[in-house]
């Protein structure tokens, strides 16, 4: 049967499904619900130009692909696509369709240079380098059997430090705006990040449906935030840290440790079975925190990068 690519319906409940459901069996090392892909297309930037592309075959969605403009990095023309086939449906072009259409869309939105993430798997190596693609940097993910594992004790902050949860700022978030946005800007990066617009982390980070402001532990030093463990959950067994930083001011304190054992000691207590994270491979500091944490390596990717014209 012929494949086709199409744009994601979001009124569709059955398209977000199994957008959801193909990311899962293709990366299933990422938390991702139903209800996160239609947050991702609601609250999309205008700028980011985002386009979720799914393809087709006999009626099955067998491929999907995240395609948009890194609206948020100072440097402009910078786009991205992400592809996924079901593992068990590969061989039928979908993955080739998805990057045609998806280059298509990002060039004639001005993009000079496209990246994408591929699994560190040689065939999958091998197919970006087929298209033009050239690697560059590597992430691990990591994974903490949460259940059975021995997090390292809680321990009592010292003086001048209070640990407490994201949800105490649910009245006024821009403390947490600001401490999101320091910390993401200097983490390793092709593309480089900085948050300005306050309303739009609002509706795209802080109303994120995976967003556990409850499981997020904040550490103030001297009443100011300075170290935060974001967690992600699907609302049963899966929980991800979505960030784990400190500002510049406190950072070689142990906080972002200190946070992150919070976050998973309150997810351990919530029923939160499995926990994941992800670290480039050249971050050293966040690597070791989380083998002391005794996370394992359970994958990787290579970011790839295509330029245009």
């Amino acid at each position: 049967m012929t494949v086709i690519v199409r744009d994601l319906r979001p009124e569709a409940r059955a398209d977000v499904e199994a957008f959801a459901r193909v990311r899962h069996l293709a990366l299933p090392y990422m938390v991702s619900t139903p209800d996160s892909v239609a947050h991702a297309i609601a609250q999309a930037h205008p700028d980011a130009h985002y386009r979720p592309l799914v393809a087709e075959r006999n009626g099955e969605i067998i491929g999907t692909a995240q395609v948009g403009i890194a609206h948020d990095s100072p440097e402009p023309g910078q786009g991205y696509l992400n592809v996924y086939v079901h593992p068990q449906r590969t061989r039928h072009g979908a993955g080739s369709l998805l990057v045609r259409v998806a280059e298509e869309h990002l060039a004639a939105q001005g993009a000079t240079k496209l990246f994408t993430w591929v699994l560190d798997e040689p065939a999958n190596r091998s197919f970006a380098e087929s298209h033009g693609y050239r690697p560059s940097r590597s992430a691990h993910f990591l994974r903490l059997d949460l259940a059975n594992s021995s997090l390292p004790p809680l321990r009592t902050p010292p003086p001048g430090v209070e640990l407490r949860t994201a949800a105490d700022y649910a009245d006024d978030p821009r403390p947490m705006f600001a401490l999101d946005a320091e910390a993401t800007a200097d983490e390793p990066s092709d593309i480089a990040v900085e948050f300005t617009d306050y309303e739009a982390w609002i509706a795209e980070t802080w109303k994120h449906p995976l967003l556990d402001l409850e499981l997020t532990s904040v550490v103030l030093v001297d009443g100011r935030p300075a170290a935060l463990s974001a967690a992600y959950t699907d609302g049963a067994t899966r929980y991800a840290s979505a960030m784990t930083g400190t500002t510049r001011a406190f950072r070689g304190r142990g906080l972002a440790k200190l946070a992150k054992n919070d976050s998973l000691h309150r997810a351990r207590a919530a029923g939160y079975t499995e926990a994941f994270t992800g670290n480039d491979a050249g971050n050293d500091p966040m690597l070791a925190i989380n083998k002391w944490f005794g996370y394992e390596i359970c994958a990787t990717e290579v970011r790839h990068v295509r330029r245009l014209g």
